[in-house]
């Protein structure tokens, strides 16, 4: 399994103002859409692409293209405040929704929805901003697998690093990219540093 952090002065602009307390939820989501496109945009990189001719203004030329659109499945509920960044990238992707609620009590992933278009075959980018404890990044990376995705991506703005582990031993072949590796989690199986819970932060709930 290959794990990567950004190492990107904007990046880090970025991450440290969502941290902070007292960011309302309209800056929050400005913030969040923002430093997604920069993940997107890293994930993306080594992504199978195919000549193409065409013609500029000036002359002939051989661009490329990408070979497939991946597709996009955004861990609800927090995943989704990064879909619409992604949608601006690769505004040809699919899009799956998986639904994952972590037990308070025992901090364990359930399913309660899940709904994929045909990953046969496919690039899969997970998104959940926050990778704690990689129980629901596991549970939702065993649903892709299954359903045929060839190659997962997860994109995630924080990572504890118990949840990398986890994950590693998980799926070894799952790839991982992260705005963030935090230090630890707490008791209550929460990012330190962090920035609380994305998904209330996000929605102003």
């Amino acid at each position: 399994m290959s794990f990567q952090t950004l190492d990107h002065a904007v990046a880090g602009h970025l991450l440290t103002r969502l941290r902070e307390t007292d960011t309302p939820s309209p800056e929050f989501r400005t913030l969040a859409h923002r430093l997604a496109s920069i993940l997107i945009v890293e994930a993306t990189r080594s992504l199978q692409t195919t000549p193409k001719h065409i013609t500029t203004p000036l002359e002939p030329m051989l661009g490329t293209q990408l070979t497939a659109a991946p597709v996009l499945v955004p861990i609800l509920r927090a995943g989704l405040g990064m879909v619409p960044a992604a949608q601006e990238i690769l505004p040809e992707a699919s899009i799956g929704y998986i639904g994952l609620a972590r037990d308070e009590a025992t901090a364990e992933a359930k399913l309660y929805y899940c709904n994929l278009p045909d990953l046969n075959g496919k690039t899969v980018l997970l998104l959940d901003p926050m990778l704690a404890t990689g129980g629901s990044a596991a549970s939702a990376a065993t649903h892709v697998y299954a359903a045929g995705a060839a190659r997962v991506i997860m994109v995630a703005i924080v990572a504890a690093p118990e949840g990398v582990a986890f994950l590693q031993q998980a799926h070894p072949q799952l790839e991982i990219i992260s705005a963030s590796l935090d230090r630890e989690l707490n008791e209550k199986k929460y990012i330190l540093p962090g920035l609380g819970d994305f998904g209330d932060r996000l929605f102003g709930t």
